[in-house]
């Protein structure tokens, strides 16, 4: 039997694609909830923080996103990906 190695790498860059959807989504979905519970009675720093690290969170996530997105799109464009798929 023959690996399908381009159907496998195809496979594993859309679970990435959909992995990093997943995260992006439950980030902005934290950032609306930490938005929504303004004013929160917490301390000013620590309130501050809390909006700081959900905004680095959603940041992230969506850098994530575009990266996955890019590299489906590199595939599907040129049958080439860069980078490992962990």
């Amino acid at each position: 039997m023959v690996p399908d190695i381009e159907g496998d790498l195809r496979d594993a860059l859309v679970r990435a694609l959909i992995d990093a959807t997943d995260r992006a989504n439950a980030a902005s979905k934290a950032f609306t909830e930490v938005m929504g519970d303004i004013p929160s009675g917490m301390p000013h720093p620590d309130g501050v923080q809390r909006i700081r690290n959900a905004a680095h969170d959603l940041s992230a996530a969506r850098a994530e996103l575009m990266k996955a997105h890019t590299r489906l799109n590199e595939f599907f464009s040129s049958g080439i990906s860069r980078g490992d798929l962990s």
